[in-house]
């Protein structure tokens, strides 16, 4: 009875099953999750306050104002959270017009600080801030008044680089002052003095490490 031969190339084998061919389009990864790092953040800031109102400081009776705009420094420090947050303080000092009435009118501030962060997806986030504080007025780096202060106002950042950032404020803040007595010898009642104020914002942020 005859007999098959075998092939020249040897057995026959099965060919294990081909993968379905994928045209050149890989398999589609998932995203990686977004980075949540908590941030303490530092900077220093440009500011110009300008007066919207004097209020009863400068009473018209009385010439000249004692309180007008200026311009000054903003030293801040606070905490990002890894979603919208971020709470803080800020020291401010801004040279005033006191009509010459000082050599350098002073106005400080020590104020509490917080935004919300509105994260479009894109390296430039608006916010909008609020705070509260206290603020002390006089000659040079003297206090002949005191008082309290709010502010609330827009803003947006900009990341220079990851941990980098320039941002732009801008909030209406009113100013309640304490009467007192200046140099001139004008009594000056109590009044609220409210101000537009435009901040320029540079900030760095340092990753805080995780408990």
């Amino acid at each position: 009875m005859p007999t098959l031969a075998h092939s020249a190339v040897g057995p026959l084998t099965t060919a294990p099953p081909s993968a379905p061919y994928s045209f050149g389009f890989g398999e589609q990864q998932p995203r990686p999750p977004p980075i949540h790092v908590d941030y303490g953040v530092y900077g220093i800031g440009v500011t110009a306050d300008i007066l919207a109102d004097a209020g009863a400081s400068c009473p018209l009776a009385v010439a000249p104002c004692i309180l007008g705009s200026g311009g000054g420094l903003v030293f801040r420090g606070g905490y990002r959270s890894p979603g919208p947050w971020y709470i803080g303080g800020a020291y401010q000092f801004s040279k005033t017009d006191s009509s010459n009435l000082y050599n350098l009118g002073i106005l400080q501030q020590l104020r509490a600080e917080m935004r919300y962060m509105l994260d479009m997806g894109f390296r430039t986030s608006p916010f909008a801030t609020w705070g509260i504080g206290g603020v002390v007025y006089g000659n040079e780096w003297g206090v002949e008044t005191g008082g309290g202060t709010l502010f609330g106002g827009v803003g947006f950042e900009t990341e220079l680089s990851r941990l980098a950032l320039l941002g732009l404020a801008v909030v209406y803040q009113p100013v309640l002052l304490a009467g007192f007595t200046d140099t001139a010898q004008h009594a000056r009642p109590l009044g609220l003095a409210q101000f537009v104020r435009v901040e320029l914002q540079f900030e760095i942020r340092s990753e805080l490490p995780r408990r």
